[in-house]
């Protein structure tokens, strides 16, 4: 039985579940605890792990890092901000604004429409994915991704993103843990996993949407005596289809009570 889903995003990225709607959703998933985990903005509740209307809430964040070869998002877990974080965060969200105009303005000399859309913090390619298919007969969401918006396609912007050793410095001042998120999505999954050893925790509960084989994972984390986390990377109002039974959540717990208590 899951009972924490430590991998869920809201509408201060690209979800549509509202932060205050969070202790909700769990409850109606039967969850006992989640970590809003926005992409490469802090979270939005006023210490690193709180209690709202019975749940346990984990301040976290998603945070995208580049290796040069590829790129990796790095999860921070019982986050407590500090200036460097903050800046980094402000930094990345002006980037995203700016390169959101710019691949909506390709996007518009190329099909001739209005896409209409809110450039707003937290602005996503997911946002301009769905624009494209609200406006345009002949494209739906996943065409937007294959012939505009994705890697290599014509309107296609890459983000100004940090390395992955200052994402981890960052992280490292600001999070009680540090965790690699869905290992097996990424390219090239064991160049993702050699980073595992300067980590604290791999996503190991993940829905991937094809049979996976999680031997490396499961090798990693014993290698390098890392937690096990999981979490369902939920963009919409459901949440729990991925995450920790109780035994793997109360083990995330003592750490991060032992970090956050200072023990």
């Amino acid at each position: 039985m899951i009972v924490a889903d430590l991998h869920v995003h809201t509408t201060r990225s690209d979800g549509t579940l509202p932060p205050e709607k969070v202790p909700e959703a769990a409850r109606e998933a039967d969850l006992r605890a989640v970590a809003v985990t926005d992409h490469d903005r802090l979270p939005p509740v006023d210490a690193p792990v709180v209690e709202r209307d019975g749940v346990t809430v984990i301040a976290g964040i998603e945070l995208r890092v580049t290796t040069g070869d590829q790129r990796l998002d790095l999860l921070g877990y019982g986050i407590d901000p500090t200036p460097a974080l903050r800046a980094e965060t402000e930094r990345l969200q002006r980037d995203r604004i700016e390169r959101a105009r710019k691949i909506i303005d390709c996007v518009e000399d190329r099909l001739g429409v209005n896409l209409d859309l809110d450039v707003h913090p937290g602005v996503g390619r997911p946002h301009i994915a769905q624009a494209v298919a609200d406006s345009h007969d002949h494209y739906t969401v996943q065409d937007a991704f294959d012939q505009l918006i994705g890697t290599d396609q014509p309107c296609y912007v890459a983000r100004d993103l940090p390395t992955v050793e200052r994402g981890r410095a960052l992280l490292e001042e600001a999070a009680a843990l540090i965790g690699l998120a869905h290992p097996l999505r990424y390219d090239d999954p064991d160049a993702a996993l050699a980073h595992a050893g300067s980590l604290d925790a791999i996503e190991r509960e993940y829905p991937y949407e094809r049979a996976v084989d999680r031997t490396p994972v499961d090798d990693a984390i014993a290698t390098h005596d890392l937690l096990a986390t999981g979490g369902s990377d939920a963009h919409g109002e459901t949440l729990g289809a991925a995450g920790l039974g109780r035994a793997g959540y109360e083990r995330v717990c003592t750490a991060l009570d032992a970090v956050v208590s200072g023990t």
